[in-house]
């Protein structure tokens, strides 16, 4: 499944092409949503997703400054605009860009599940050339080295700073290349790592221990027992107290 950052400031239509994405088309699902560039912005300098759907006309940073952003970061990502301005000047900016497809408001169904069938095809034999690639003996072996030395950073430093400039500087390695290599290497983002490891401990020490859930937030890498409440929930499915009278339980 090809993940996708949605960009949209309009709610109902941001939810609207959410549902056309995943339940119009085959093989794509939206990972994340943004308000705005700002937004998207900041998610991308952490995330790495197979596609980005963005409005061309939004608050702060518009769809073709963020445009310009994304390809200093990922010359190829594919791209698709999206807007309700028919204007030629807006399109040919975005031709500038390398974007795969300019669509238009309303969108029409069988345009976007043809566009988005295209890019799939590409994705698919990107993904084909890394596996036919990854199956060569020896060839991503300083690789899978690397991503071995930053999960062993992040299981040493659950508690201390873990953002991608951090790991990234570990390795001696550009924080997009790592946020890349570590997707391809693992098949999973840095951050969706992070998360379950800390989860993963999290739930030990409220199994084992009788520390406080501030206590466990902070030795997890949480400074706000809040926010680490919020995770864990969406994590593991209740919230910290009711998962240690669980685990207390099945002890009897």
């Amino acid at each position: 499944m090809y993940k996708v950052l949605l960009v949209e400031d309009e709610r109902m239509i941001r939810e609207g092409l959410k549902t056309l994405i995943e339940k119009g088309t085959s093989g794509f699902a939206v990972m994340a949503e943004a308000e705005n560039g700002k937004e998207a912005l900041h998610y991308l300098r952490t995330e790495m997703p197979d596609l980005i759907v963005t409005d061309i006309r939004m608050r702060e940073v518009d769809g073709l400054a963020l445009i310009g952003k994304i390809r200093e970061m990922y010359e190829e990502l594919p791209i698709v605009i999206i807007s309700g301005y028919g204007d030629f000047h807006y399109a040919q900016k975005a031709l500038k860009y390398k974007v795969s497809d300019y669509l238009l408001k309303p969108i029409d169904r069988l345009e976007l599940v043809s566009t988005l069938a295209k890019i799939r095809q590409v994705l698919d034999r990107k993904k084909n050339v890394r596996e036919e690639e990854s199956s060569v003996d020896g060839s991503h072996r300083e690789e899978r080295q690397i991503i071995r030395k930053v999960k062993a950073f992040i299981h040493d430093h659950l508690d201390g700073d873990l953002r991608l400039q951090t790991l990234a500087e570990s390795v001696h390695l550009n924080p997009i290349y790592l946020s890349q290599l570590f997707k391809t290497e693992t098949g999973e983002n840095v951050s969706d790592y992070i998360t379950q490891v800390r989860m993963k401990r999290a739930k030990q020490l409220l199994h084992e221990t009788s520390l406080k859930v501030y206590d466990i937030a902070r030795l997890v890498g949480y400074q706000s027992s809040k926010h680490f409440m919020l995770v864990f929930k969406k994590e593991v499915g209740m919230t910290p107290g009711s998962y240690r009278d669980l685990a207390g339980s099945e002890d009897l």
